[in-house]
């Protein structure tokens, strides 16, 4: 084959896996532009056909979600949603820093203990993440009701733990196997005992990925709906759960229920990018190659 048509075939490749990228990012942020737009459209335009994509933007439903009423046409339920959204964070802040507390040490044993069943120990762990939520939530539910934990912060972060404990656990063991094992023993030689090699070589080597199993944890805990919507009420309702209150039997307030997709997803997006270097260091320690 000649260089020309050589140069042509790495061009019309090229061009290829440009129009699939395009193609795919448009996949991607078109429902998130479509909900923005939404969000920023009064009620004549929201419900215009066909789509309006030139309009005035409003504001109104984004001051809906704090005092509960929209200038115009309609009004909206009640302002609950400052509380979703901090009912949010206390749970998922909760839940995951629960998670790294009890899921250190024990990714460290299953790490670099040997003792027997380990592996079996490990999969049953992870088995929890395969396993419906139905097959908890009903059981969770009858001992909530009878612990005193049904529509509590605490109920959901003990129950958020099935979601989190087992992804810390697995991703922390496998950053925790990259860190070679004779740094380890050179520490065991200088006199530190097992918790010592864990706090002062193990963890700070292990920063970048435990930044990122904290990162993917929080957003894993802040998007969950099955189970707050099960053991939840409307005092412990998260954002996930509290956007649906925009739906009623009389009307489905939309441009207030986009609004909210918007202001629950800023968290994550803000989050993400305050310790993006973080999470491209962890994800290339080789624990989700």
């Amino acid at each position: 084959m000649s260089a020309q048509g050589a140069s042509h075939q790495r061009y019309v490749r090229n061009v290829v896996i440009a129009v699939a990228a395009a193609v795919l990012l448009f996949w991607t942020v078109f429902p998130f532009f479509w909900i923005l737009l939404t969000s920023l459209k009064g009620p004549g335009d929201m419900l215009s056909v066909p789509p309006k994509f030139v309009f005035t933007p409003t504001f109104d439903n984004y001051a809906a979600l704090v005092i509960g009423e929209q200038r115009g046409q309609y009004s909206s339920t009640r302002p609950d949603f400052p509380l979703f959204f901090l009912n949010s964070i206390i749970i998922s802040v909760g839940a995951v820093a629960l998670s790294i507390v009890a899921g250190i040490p024990a990714a460290y044993a299953l790490a670099r203990f040997d003792f027997p069943m380990k592996n079996g120990l490990a999969f049953v762990l992870m088995s929890f993440r395969f396993v419906p939520f139905i097959a908890f939530v009903i059981p969770l539910y009858l001992l909530y009701q009878r612990l005193g934990l049904y529509n509590t912060h605490a109920g959901l972060i003990f129950a958020y733990q099935l979601i989190t404990l087992p992804f810390t656990i697995w991703m922390l063991r496998s950053f925790f196997q990259e860190i070679p094992l004779e740094i380890q023993e050179a520490a065991k030689i200088d006199g530190c005992s097992w918790f010592g090699v864990l706090t002062k070589v193990i963890l700070p080597l292990s920063m970048p990925g435990i930044s990122v199993t904290v990162i993917l944890g929080f957003i894993f805990c802040w998007n969950a709906f099955n189970y707050p919507l099960m053991l939840a009420g409307r005092q412990t309702f998260p954002v996930t759960v509290g956007a649906i209150q925009f739906i009623s039997y009389e009307q489905v307030l939309w441009g207030q229920m986009a609004a909210a997709t918007i202001v629950a997803a800023l968290p994550q997006l803000v989050l993400s990018l305050m310790v993006q270097k973080y999470i491209v260091r962890g994800l290339t320690m080789g624990a989700v190659k």
